[in-house]
C-alpha cells in the first residue's frame, strides 16, 4: 500500500492546530505533535499520528486533561514523584525528563517516577533528550491491560515499554526503544485499520487460540515476546512503572482505547545517569561508539547487523524533508480535521514506495 507523503512541519502545524482547539494550551499541542510526528518518520507508526484522533476523543471525553496542574513532591536528593493530573503523556514527560536531568546532574543520578498520567508516545524521543546531555536514559510505563502473561489467557498486562540509550560518539546514541509484547498495540490497531493480518505468534483471541486476525486479537490479548523470560521482564516494568506511586497496574485500568473517557492513571518511571559523573562524558562516548562499530561489523557475508537504534535512525534520514503516513491515517485525519473545521495539509508528490 503506497503510503501518501507530507511535510513534516505542516504535519506537526496541523497536530497542534487539532490539538489546540479541543483546549491544550499551544506549547503542549506543539510539544505533542512533534513527537507524533517524529514517530512517523521514524517508521514507528504506531506512534504517531494514527493516535492524534484518539488523544482527540479522551480530551473530549475527559480520559486526558488538556490543562493539567502538574504537582511535584521529592523523595531525596536525587528522586521526585510527579503528580501529572490526568495530561496527554508527552506534557507529563517533558516535566519528567527536565527535572530528571537536572538531578542527574547535581547527584550524578537521577529518577522520577510518574502517576496520573496517559500514553507518552515513542520511548525514544525522550530518551535521546536524555542522551543529548550525556546521560544514559532509561525510561518504562504501564499501558492499558492488552497483554497475557506466559501460561495465562487473561490480560494482566500492558504492552509496558522499555527505552534504554547511551550517548555515543556523532550524535548516534545506542537505543533500545521495544514493547514487551511480541508486537506494538498500535501496530495490531493499524493492521485492523489497513485490513492487513498481523504476524503469528503475537496474539490469541479470546478463545485463547493463536489468531493473525487484528480484529480477534484486539478482542483477545497480545502475547509477551520470549515466551517466559519476556513475560517476567513485562511484569518487573509493570511493578517499576506503577508501585512508586499510585499509579494503576493495566489490570486495574480501562484503557482510553476502550473507554475514552477513563482517567487510565498511566504510571511512568524515567531513569538517568549522567556520565561525567563516572568515567567522563567523551570515555562513554568512546566507548560506546566502539561498541556499536564491532556490532555492525559483525554481519557474515551477504548479511548486515545493525546495533540497536540504526534502523529507525536510517529511516528517519531516508524521511528526511517529508513525513510517509498510511492512507488509513490520512483518512483518519481528514474525517478529524473535518470534525475541528480545519483542513488537512495537501500531500507532497510521491517519493517513498513504501
Amino acid at each position: 500500500m503506497r503510503s501518501v507523503d507530507f511535510a513534516p512541519a505542516d504535519l506537526i502545524g496541523f497536530g497542534s492546530a487539532a490539538l489546540a482547539a479541543v483546549g491544550v494550551p499551544q506549547a503542549h499541542a506543539q510539544l505533542t505533535s512533534r513527537s507524533l510526528v517524529a514517530a512517523d518518520s521514524r517508521g514507528i507508526s504506531s506512534h504517531g499520528l494514527l493516535r492524534l484522533p484518539l488523544y482527540i476523543e479522551a480530551i473530549r471525553a475527559g480520559g486526558i486533561n488538556a490543562t493539567p496542574t502538574l504537582t511535584w513532591s521529592a523523595g531525596s536528593a536525587a528522586v521526585a514523584v510527579l503528580d501529572a493530573d490526568g495530561a496527554l503523556g508527552q506534557v507529563a514527560m517533558s516535566a519528567a525528563v527536565d527535572r530528571v536531568a537536572a538531578l542527574a546532574s547535581q547527584s550524578g543520578v537521577g529518577a522520577v517516577a510518574v502517576q496520573n498520567s496517559t500514553h507518552y508516545g515513542a520511548g525514544a524521543y525522550w530518551s535521546d533528550r536524555l542522551v543529548a546531555e550525556g546521560m544514559i536514559g532509561i525510561v518504562t510505563s504501564t499501558t492499558g491491560p492488552t497483554v497475557t502473561p506466559f501460561g495465562g489467557s487473561q490480560k494482566l498486562l500492558g504492552t509496558n515499554p522499555l527505552t534504554v540509550a547511551a550517548p555515543s560518539v556523532g550524535a548516534v546514541p545506542l537505543t533500545l526503544d521495544m514493547a514487551t509484547s511480541n508486537g506494538a498495540y498500535g501496530k495490531v490497531v493499524a493492521a485492523r485499520n489497513e485490513g492487513t493480518e498481523i504476524p503469528a505468534g503475537w496474539a490469541v483471541d479470546k478463545d485463547g487460540r493463536p489468531t493473525v486476525d487484528p480484529a480477534a486479537a484486539l478482542a483477545g490479548a497480545l502475547l509477551p515476546f520470549g515466551g517466559v523470560k519476556g513475560s517476567g521482564l513485562a511484569v518487573l516494568l509493570e511493578a517499576l512503572s506503577a508501585s512508586l506511586t499510585e499509579a494503576a497496574f493495566a489490570f486495574e485500568t480501562e484503557d482510553i482505547w476502550v473507554n475514552r473517557s477513563s482517567r487510565m492513571n498511566t504510571g511512568h518511571l524515567v531513569l538517568a545517569l549522567d556520565t561525567a559523573a563516572f568515567t567522563g562524558r567523551d570515555h562513554t562516548e568512546r566507548r560506546v561508539a566502539h561498541l556499536q562499530q564491532r556490532i555492525r561489523g559483525s554481519a557474515g557475508p551477504g548479511q548486515s547487523a545493525l546495533a540497536p537504534g540504526d534502523a529507525e535512525r536510517a529511516t528517519a534520514a531516508r524521511h528526511e524533508g517529508h513525513v510517509p503516513l498510511a492512507p488509513t491515517t490520512v483518512e483518519l485525519l481528514d474525517e478529524l480535521a473535518q470534525s475541528l473545521g480545519l483542513t488537512l495539509p495537501a500531500p507532497r508528490p510521491p517519493s517513498d514506495p513504501t
